[in-house]
């Protein structure tokens, strides 16, 4: 029964996690998918970080995160430079329009957190986080704040 199996359980939630993240940045005028979000995000915090970097801190390939910044960059939300370092590594960065995307999405995506986990109370919230971050720590996928 598939039902009562964790990955099959993963992948409906993320389907829905996705679904409704769609629909409220839509919603509120915004054209962001969540893996731009994560990048932005992830910018926010490590501003000049290159590509590799970016695509370690948000758990997407290299590839995917090129195309991620190729779609943000169009839209004016990052720019890209080469580093001084490397010539071969392209430095991101948040433009300020890019910032200000950010500040007005952050609530919604705060809110919307709660609706991706829909008939649970907030103690069972809270037990749902700490046991998924549990488990995505011990298989190495995020870090230890």
């Amino acid at each position: 029964m598939s039902s009562k199996m964790p990955g099959h359980l993963i992948r409906r939630l993320h389907q829905l996690s996705t679904q409704i993240f769609m629909t409220r940045m839509r919603e509120a005028g915004f054209d962001l998918t969540p893996v731009q979000y994560a990048a932005l995000d992830a910018l926010r915090h490590r501003p000049g970080t290159d590509q590799a970097g970016l695509a370690q801190a948000i758990g997407k390939d290299k590839a995917t995160v090129g195309s991620v910044a190729d779609r943000l960059e169009q839209k004016g939300l990052v720019t890209r430079e080469a580093s001084p370092s490397d010539r071969r590594a392209l430095k991101l960065a948040l433009t300020p329009e890019g910032k200000e995307l950010l500040e007005k999405a952050f609530p919604i995506v705060e809110h919307i957190q709660i609706e991706m986990l829909p008939g649970l109370n907030d103690k069972e919230f809270q037990q749902f986080i700490e046991l998924a971050t549990k488990a995505a720590r011990a298989a190495g996928v995020v870090a230890e704040d």
